[in-house]
């Protein structure tokens, strides 16, 4: 008698558990792609992008999604803190003194207030002078 012909056929119960675990595990991967990419992306997204000029770019700044080599910042103020400066064209409301690139602090008394247009933003004449900037001569 042949064994083969003696062993009843069941119904193979592996081939169904087979695509299950395969697409088990494939969404799986998919998931943790997507997570690992989220973190990617958010650490490569910073709040402010310190450029190798040495420029502070906030989300705002026209050139921040150009910037690719960049030292990350959590705020603008940390970022000129470390040395850096805001974009010439940055609009700056709370700007109340200017320190411009020759190192002088002008506040909206002097008479190079409005033609400085290359500076970095203080609050105050005291912060500005703090930072190594000087009164202008009058």
């Amino acid at each position: 008698m042949d064994c083969k012909a003696a062993t009843p056929k069941t119904p193979s119960t592996q081939g169904t558990f087979m695509p299950t675990r395969f697409t088990f595990a494939l969404i799986a991967s998919c998931l943790t792609l997507v997570s690992a990419n989220t973190v990617l992306a958010q650490a490569a997204d910073p709040t402010v992008k310190k450029s190798e000029a040495g420029i502070c770019h906030d989300k705002s700044s026209t050139s921040y999604g150009a910037t690719k080599k960049f030292e990350a910042f959590a705020s603008m103020d940390a970022c000129l803190k470390s040395g850096g400066r805001a974009p010439a064209n940055a609009a700056s409301a709370e700007a109340l003194v200017k320190k411009s690139d020759s190192g002088i602090c002008h506040d909206k008394t002097s008479a190079s207030y409005e033609k400085t247009q290359k500076f970095t933003p203080f609050k105050t004449l005291d912060e500005c002078v703090k930072s190594g900037g000087t009164l202008p001569k009058k």
